[in-house]
């Protein structure tokens, strides 16, 4: 990750005088001539020395990068990355195999990062933001301490606000005191402490934060003082609709924005979930460029955190789609960028791989169907809510609920095709089966804890609804894709770089030297 400079011309010339020094002397010339030789060499040195010294000086002058932008997509890695590319790719073309880059696919430097931490290979958000913050190891589940607990880690962000002068802004499409966020902030034995890691991002006295609601905003028993409102005594102006955050402008010195429209958890909703009237991750970036602008210069922190939720629950639909809304963001820094090539650096990345999410499924062999995922309508999520819930309340035919099934999924039984029909959404009896067995759990128990199911039927379910999982399940795998876990995994993950600075994330390194590239760029201690 360190870069050399080397004056490979001088370094020749060196060797070439020293050489003829040498020479010179086993053929008896004159000592006079030997010393203008050793002379040579010693001056050669010397400019040797003076333009190594020029050339780190014109890095420290140039690559001090203003404006960094560090998107961080939450349980994205390769997989997730390329089932979008190659979903945009089937999706817009008329037949047979493309792909459509993402925006930071065509970035000129790319390496990757390992993630591992102090717990486990495969690892938790909390620790690997840790270390993409701070550039320390700890444990899962623990935010910027370490393995002792008595340490606290300074993050980057901290650092830049500290002693550069530097505005933040921390955006995120799940909750602004969920593990990834709070890593640029707080400072907690446990990511589950919602409550003191929003006091502690109401003390950051960042300048911006925008996505999802806060959890336990009045604490674990619900009997603290509204973090909301400490945040307004603190000083911030905390917006709660659209229409407050469009008069939102650089006069008000520090800004909390939740997304009007909450979904689950109170999370900014999946991106196949919205319509055209509702914000997106872009618009916050966005709004967040203009309010972070400064000549000093600002970091912004934007994680894409529902890919990880859509992976953990193997929607591979609501995964691609959370990924092309993370590139939409993107293309707004992307923007900036080409209004400040010199000052600004783009890094794209991921803290883990979530779901063990591969494209390819035993049952289509050397293919693939992606085009089928466009008979998604809606994630999961969205379905438990508008419809499951309803089916264990009214207890509702299986008949009907695979009507429901059909026109929200696409899959359907032989007796509802016709002649139009893909025959590759037609369920077969095992599929048919696997759903009905499925929908049963569903009425009878509904998702569960891991400590009260059979292997089996956590092989199947997860923690998840019976019925929703399957369905996600049964269409991933008609379409080509699979998951063989409902956790995090150990894969690397890419380091996508544009802008100034860029070469210092080349390579093969650790999630730390993500933080130690910028240590060194930016020169904080």
């Amino acid at each position: 990750m360190k870069k050399k400079s080397v004056n490979y011309l001088m370094q020749a010339l060196t060797i070439l005088l020293t050489v003829s020094s040498l020479l010179a002397g086993c053929a008896g010339v004159q000592s006079s001539e030997a010393t203008v030789s050793e002379e040579a060499v010693v001056e050669t040195q010397e400019v040797n020395t003076a333009a190594d010294t020029s050339n780190v000086e014109q890095v420290e002058k140039t690559e001090i990068p203003k404006y960094i932008f560090l998107f961080i997509g939450d349980g994205m890695s390769y997989p997730q990355i390329q089932s979008a590319s190659y979903y945009l790719g089937a999706t817009g073309s008329d037949g047979g195999v493309d792909v459509k880059e993402l925006s930071f696919m065509d970035f000129p430097v790319v390496g990757s990062a390992q993630t591992f931490d102090k717990t486990s290979f495969c690892p938790d958000s909390a620790s690997t933001a840790t270390s993409i913050s701070t550039g320390n190891k700890t444990y899962s589940g623990t935010i910027n301490m370490d393995t002792t607990m008595t340490e606290k880690f300074e993050t980057i962000s901290e650092k830049l606000k500290k002693q550069l002068g530097y505005k933040i802004g921390i955006l995120s499409t799940v909750n602004l005191n969920h593990a990834t966020p709070a890593a640029f902030y707080a400072h907690q034995e446990s990511r589950n402490s919602y409550y003191d890691i929003g006091l502690e991002m109401i003390s950051s006295n960042f300048d911006y934060f925008a996505g999802g609601g806060l959890k336990k905003v009045t604490g674990e028993e619900e009997n603290q003082e509204d973090l909301y409102q400490l945040a307004q005594e603190a000083g911030y102006t905390v917006v709660k609709t659209q229409q407050e955050v469009n008069g939102v402008t650089s006069a008000d010195s520090k800004v909390i924005i939740i997304d009007e429209k909450l979904a689950d958890s109170d999370s900014m909703a999946y991106e196949m979930d919205t319509d055209d009237t509702q914000l997106q991750l872009s618009d916050y970036v966005k709004k967040g460029i203009e309010h972070l602008d400064n000549d000093t210069g600002f970091f912004m922190m934007i994680e894409g955190g529902k890919i990880d939720w859509a992976c953990h629950a193997n929607d591979a639909a609501a995964s691609i789609h959370d990924t092309i809304a993370l590139d939409e963001s993107v293309k707004a820094a992307i923007e900036f960028y080409e209004k400040h090539p010199d000052d600004t650096l783009i890094i794209v990345t991921g803290d883990h791989e979530t779901g063990g999410l591969s494209i390819g499924y035993a049952g289509t062999n050397y293919d693939t169907y992606l085009t089928n995922l466009e008979n998604q309508k809606i994630s999961f999520a969205k379905f438990d809510t508008d419809y499951v819930e309803g089916y264990v309340e009214n207890k509702t035919s299986f008949e009907d609920v695979l009507k429901e099934v059909k026109a929200n999924f696409g899959l359907m039984t032989a007796e509802d095709s016709d002649a139009a029909t893909n025959s590759n959404l037609v369920l077969t009896e095992y599929e048919y089966e696997l759903l009905k067995t499925a929908y049963d759990r569903t009425l009878e128990t509904g998702a569960t804890d891991q400590e009260e199911m059979s292997q089996e039927e956590y092989v199947l379910y997860g923690t998840y609804e019976p019925l929703s999982v399957t369905i996600t399940h049964i269409l991933n795998n008609k379409s080509g894709i699979s998951f063989t876990s409902y956790s995090h995994t150990g894969i690397p993950v890419p380091v996508f770089a544009l802008g100034n600075g860029q070469n210092q994330f080349e390579g093969y390194y650790d999630n730390t030297d993500i933080f130690n590239a910028l240590k060194t760029l930016t020169g904080v201690k």
